[in-house]
């Protein structure tokens, strides 16, 4: 469904196309409570009050789940299943779509859209789901690589384990921040010779604070301890996708992640984007990614071949003394 056959006015620019409709958790000012809501164009539908006033009646499926949108994140309503979350967006592209099967709902509802239908500037967005755990992976051969070059140089920026098994490190989930909330400038113990022997660490505030540009993964729910989910059913535990700034202190990063890994220079601060697209959404992006040149081990392969996103991203820095700079632009390729 593409954004002109919606009977809101929806920017061609605009990133909340009724061919999305991602979801969030959002407040305002005259109702503080924290509620699920899903964007499109320049609204946000506050999901809470279309479920109270039967917006989704014509989703008989629906009514024994409806207390999911009381809640003040979307774990339980991802939790519901992917089969669930495209029903319940394909729905609400019925609602909104111009001449679609449901005008009484919200398109002909005036008191209807004047309590849900709410203004995204009016709307302060807010964590969307609560996490209690957080991966962060090595995904992206040329991300590896070029963060390995940093720390070993380009003969041994990858690792021999890189081509078979996925690597990884537990984040810190505490400090998974909404965009927009403000990050202070981290301290830890840094080298400031690199070349002195024996190297003597201070403790300084980071002088090579990073950015990563990366996509984050919600897992819908949870399996039993010890009970691995089988890799052709994991497309099945996947809610959605946001955009993801893993912050990195490098310098402090250097000194401390021999021998276990990443610590304080990785876990000061991960910002995500507040609106989750569904990985329906994404799945008209799918296309095969790069050859491994290793065989993987049979419980590691997938029986789909198209399972790289394709999605362009655009880094744009913003500095006191000008407007706004475009570093880079790149066609980014997420392993999913």
């Amino acid at each position: 469904m593409t954004a002109n056959k919606a009977w809101v006015q929806i920017s061609p620019r605009s990133p909340f196309s009724s061919a999305n409709i991602p979801f969030g958790i959002i407040s305002t000012t005259s109702d503080p409570i924290h509620r699920p809501a899903a964007a499109i164009g320049d609204f946000a539908l506050d999901l809470s009050a279309f479920a109270r006033a039967d917006g989704f009646s014509k989703l008989d499926g629906l009514k024994p789940h409806l207390g999911v949108f009381n809640s003040n994140v979307l774990n339980d309503f991802a939790a519901l299943g992917r089969q669930t979350h495209q029903v319940v967006r394909q729905y609400l592209q019925s609602v909104f779509a111009k001449d679609g099967p449901y005008p009484d709902v919200l398109r002909d509802n005036k008191s209807l859209q004047e309590t849900a239908l709410l203004p995204l500037s009016g709307v302060q967005n807010h964590l969307p789901l609560a996490i209690g755990d957080y991966t962060d992976f090595y995904a992206g051969r040329n991300h590896a690589f070029n963060v390995g070059t940093l720390f070993r140089g380009p003969e041994n920026a990858l690792n021999p384990n890189y081509h078979h098994v996925p690597v990884a490190y537990h984040g810190r989930a505490s400090s998974v921040i909404v965009s927009g909330t403000p990050i202070r400038r981290p301290r830890g113990q840094i080298i400031l010779d690199p070349a002195a022997e024996p190297k003597e660490p201070t403790f300084a505030p980071c002088k090579r604070l990073d950015i990563e540009v990366e996509l984050g993964m919600f897992v819908s729910r949870g399996n039993e301890l010890g009970k691995p989910v089988p890799i052709n059913r994991a497309q099945d535990y996947i809610f959605g996708y946001v955009l993801m700034n893993d912050w990195s202190a490098r310098d402090v990063q250097m000194w401390e992640y021999v021998p276990l890994g990443p610590f304080n220079g990785k876990n000061f601060g991960t910002t995500i984007s507040p609106w989750v697209v569904l990985a329906d959404a994404l799945e008209p992006f799918r296309t095969k990614g790069i050859d491994n040149p290793i065989s993987l081990q049979s419980y590691l392969q997938q029986e789909r071949e198209d399972l790289i996103l394709k999605i362009n991203l655009e880094v744009v820095l913003r500095c006191r003394k000008t407007s706004k700079t475009s570093i880079t632009r790149r066609y980014f390729e997420a392993n999913s």
